[in-house]
């Protein structure tokens, strides 16, 4: 094995630790995060969809579950999980799109989880995961009736999409529902910026299940993200003073 092995298995070994340690003080030491306004307002659409007797529609884009733009579509799946036994109280649980059929099982399963945790398992529908398309375009083409369908009041765009996330944002706005987004791409980033109601920026995606306490391991991996990022930015500044100063 290469210096560079090494070095990924010492941080992975590193960042596992961390993560573990952290989920066990979790409930000892609670952490207290920043106020993201996007998911506060996800929280009030929530109650308000189960007061109105609608539901939310979730869009999980269209990533392969072995491609690294994966983690996107399993940080949207944990927010899916605890957003579904938040809502099944109501009378409409939440309808899914996603535009790769691993995902669709995948999604089908945790809402499965979902509805047996809330002690309502046989009440469970696979319909309400759905693949709408297997190219960019068709994907989004098939999930826009689900948006504008008139039991849905918001919807949550959270996954691997590219620019053509803007045809969601826009018939969300066209349907005028609650909107928040999150994209892992940078230019759908960009696009999300200009078009959708609350869109969220950066790892604040990889956030929304600490946010929505999905699980101790969640806090824990904003704790451990944190801390790499501290770690990488004095390993930046240290080779450069390093380097200024002829050490390398």
């Amino acid at each position: 094995m290469n210096l560079t092995g090494i070095a990924a298995l010492i941080i992975i070994i590193v960042t596992a630790g961390l993560m573990l340690l952290f989920s066990a003080l979790h409930r000892r030491y609670p952490p207290a995060w920043r106020d993201i306004p996007a998911f506060t307002r996800l929280r009030r659409a929530v109650g308000l969809s189960v007061e109105d007797g609608t539901r939310l529609h979730f869009s999980l884009g269209r990533s392969s579950l072995v491609a690294p733009s994966s983690a996107a579509s399993f940080a949207a799946l944990s927010l899916l999980r605890k957003t579904a036994e938040l809502t099944l109280v109501g009378d409409r649980p939440p309808v899914v799109s996603s535009g790769d059929s691993a995902l669709t099982i995948l999604t089908q399963d945790t809402l499965h989880a979902a509805y047996q945790a809330a002690g309502a398992g046989s009440q469970y529908n696979p319909l309400s995961a759905q693949l709408t398309g297997l190219t960019p375009f068709s994907y989004a083409a098939g999930a826009i009736p689900l948006i504008r369908d008139a039991a849905v009041s918001g919807n949550v765009i959270m996954g691997h999409f590219g620019p053509e996330i803007i045809l969601l944002t826009d018939a969300a706005e066209r349907a005028n529902t609650f909107n928040v987004a999150a994209a892992a791409d940078l230019p759908a980033q960009a696009v999300l910026y200009a078009s959708a109601q609350n869109p969220l920026i950066g790892e604040e995606l990889f956030a929304s299940g600490a946010y929505f306490d999905a699980g101790p391991m969640h806090h824990a991996s904003l704790r451990v993200q944190d801390i790499l990022r501290w770690l990488i930015v004095a390993a930046l500044i240290g080779g450069t003073i390093a380097k200024l100063a002829g050490l390398l």
